[in-house]
């Protein structure tokens, strides 16, 4: 990273640091009993803080993925092998898909729990959690096999 660049960015990062203190020396000023209590001191103090931190969130996360997809798009080796771990995350997760129930979610009585009806949310809901076991039998496997492996040096 050049001199200049660096620079810019550490006083970005001080003017966030600067404004974000200022919100909270306000909030600390008034006190959480006001706050909690009355409307117009939340729409006032609250509320800006709030914005700005969606907003610094919101930056964060597209300066993120922009200079992701430059970096990718400036290192071509990079690109195939991120692409072929996406390829496999998808594969895994068709596989997910295919294994799971789109069955009603029933308590331990057998009633249908609330929001559990049978359909496409209870399929997902159970594709999420069979993808995350998948991922982590892999993650197990690859653990022991790097163990094992150490074991043998």
């Amino acid at each position: 990273m050049n001199k200049k660049f660096s620079k810019i960015l550490t006083l970005v990062a001080g003017l966030i640091g600067l404004i974000a203190f200022y919100f909270f020396i306000r909030i600390v000023m008034v006190g959480d009993d006001i706050i909690e209590t009355d409307a117009d001191v939340q729409a006032s103090i609250v509320s800006p803080f709030i914005n700005f931190a969606k907003f610094v969130l919101i930056a964060t996360g597209v300066i993120a993925v922009v200079f992701s997809i430059l970096n990718l798009v400036k290192h071509p080796q990079v690109l195939k092998r991120t692409l072929l771990g996406v390829a496999a995350l998808a594969v895994i997760l068709v596989i997910a898909y295919s294994v799971s129930s789109d069955a009603a979610v029933l308590d331990v009585s057998g009633r249908v729990l609330e929001d559990g009806e049978a359909g496409s949310v209870s399929k997902w809901v159970s594709t999420g959690i069979n993808f995350s076991a998948i991922l982590g039998v892999i993650g197990l496997g690859f653990f022991v096999v790097d163990f094992v492996r150490s074991l043998a040096k």
